[in-house]
């Protein structure tokens, strides 16, 4: 009866974590689908966007869910503030799509002084209606590098790798004629890797001003024209006030997630909750966790250059842990399982790009805290194995009582451990005297043999043994 309460207990428990985890998910695809203003601002306002972080899907998605919310509200124009290393060539695209087919005019200013606009965003500079910079800025470096999963060589990938080159050119070279830009820069950026100032942009072309901040950017903007559907617009920027537009919770929580340190960390908690639930069933919490840990670590590495090489280096990894863990090999199998797990981080990113680069420290520390967490659960179990039973028909062995009656090597009793048991032995016993077991037999019989005067009983050695 009570096992059978048991198991209506966790099933119980297991039905309300998926129903949990099926709220939470439904909740997430909830949020995803509230508008990005809350509160509207006015017609004559102009949103601003700060952007200070690569190009991932999540940010994509924020910037192009707030252009189409700007054009529904009629707002004078998008100002995204920019500042980045690069990013996803979808995601890029996707930006690059909202801004070209926004019928209020998108301005790109790269700021603050320092910041720049390489790889992705020198492309989403180029596809503003508006393009300027700050001083002591930089644009360019916009050459496609490979992020596939396992980076082979050979003429299939140089052949790959040559279509993705023309094709980026072309795309950055549509881009500026659209917008009246540089077209052999663009080009160059995209095949050379080019990178200027933003002074040598000015003079070729490639932005159409340079602004020391936002208020003197707006005010040099004011009577500036842009073509909407064939038709010259001028677009009037006094009086309108700035608006910032700030991710939701929902944008913020999946943003943090696309951080290469992040997600490896939630790739790590996701393995370990799995691989407790498996040693441990039944404990439901570990393995929810370690499963949400696991959904949210996919999601992070949708946006990033994964090797699946080193994921599987980590999976052997924590089966080796696993291992040392169960069958003891004076720590061959930890050591494999440290040279595994390492490898398989730093290969876990197959980017030279420093911004998807995991942290050395993060792998250092999470590589070391998994080896010392085996060790240690290795020490243990072979210190668990070696230790003396005190409990059950093995604990009897080394207990000693006293012969109720006569012992010889076909009957006899004797009373051990608080208990009157059958007993042999292979010297006969008198009644009365002392006895120690030195094995236990089939059908609840034990084999003792006398004690010798002064002996210490066996129990209290364990004793000793335990408590010293």
């Amino acid at each position: 009866m009570t096992t059978k309460r048991q198991s209506t207990k966790r099933t119980l428990l297991r039905t309300i974590s998926g129903l949990a985890a099926l709220l939470g998910m439904g909740l997430l695809a909830l949020s995803s689908s509230l508008p990005v203003l809350a509160n509207p601002p006015a017609a004559d306002s102009i949103i601003l966007i700060e952007v200070a972080a690569p190009i991932n899907p999540v940010l994509a998605a924020f910037i192009t869910d707030t252009i189409i919310h700007a054009n529904r509200n009629n707002n004078r124009a998008v100002l995204i503030e920019l500042d980045t290393p690069g990013g996803l060539d979808t995601a890029m695209r996707d930006i690059i799509q909202a801004q070209l087919n926004s019928a209020i005019p998108t301005i790109v200013y790269v700021s603050p002084q320092g910041a720049r606009a390489a790889s992705a965003g020198a492309l989403i500079t180029l596809a503003a209606d508006f393009a300027a910079m700050a001083p002591g800025t930089n644009i360019g470096a916009a050459t496609p590098v490979s992020i596939g999963g396992g980076g082979g060589g050979g003429e299939g990938a140089e052949t790959m790798m040559k279509k993705v080159a023309n094709d980026a050119a072309a795309y950055a070279r549509s881009l500026a004629q659209k917008r009246g830009r540089n077209q052999e820069w663009a080009e160059e950026a995209v095949r050379d890797g080019v990178s200027i100032s933003a002074r040598e942009a000015l003079d070729l072309a490639v932005i159409d001003l340079i602004s020391e901040n936002r208020e003197d950017l707006l005010r040099q903007l004011d009577g500036y024209k842009f073509i909407r559907d064939g038709e010259v617009k001028i677009f009037a920027s006094a009086g309108a006030q700035l608006v910032t537009v700030e991710m939701n919770w929902r944008q913020k929580i999946l943003n943090a997630l696309s951080n290469p340190s992040f997600a490896y960390l939630l790739m790590m908690l996701g393995i370990l909750g799995i691989f407790f639930e498996i040693s441990q069933p039944g404990s439901i919490f570990p393995g929810a966790v370690g499963a949400i840990a696991i959904l949210l670590a996919l999601f992070a590495f949708s946006a990033l250059p994964v090797n699946y090489v080193g994921v599987l280096l980590i999976i052997v990894a924590f089966i080796l842990f696993v291992l040392e863990a169960n069958v003891p090999s004076y720590g061959m199998l930890a050591i494999g399982g440290v040279i595994a797990m390492s490898l398989g981080s730093l290969m876990l990113i197959d980017s030279s790009e420093p911004y998807l680069q995991i942290s050395r420290a993060v792998i250092a520390a999470t590589v070391l805290s998994c080896a010392a967490f085996t060790i240690f659960a290795a020490t243990m179990v072979v210190k668990t194995q070696k230790r003396h039973s005190h409990f059950g028909q093995d604990g009897l062995v080394g207990k000693q009582g006293e012969a109720v009656e006569a012992i010889d090597a076909h009957s006899g009793r004797a009373f051990v451990y608080g208990e009157h048991w059958s007993a042999r032995a292979d010297e006969p016993i008198a009644a009365g005297e002392p006895v120690e077991v030195v094995e236990v037999l089939e059908g609840l019989k034990i084999k003792v043999a006398g004690v010798a005067s002064g002996k210490q009983p066996a129990d209290q050695e364990s004793k000793e043994d335990v408590y010293v």
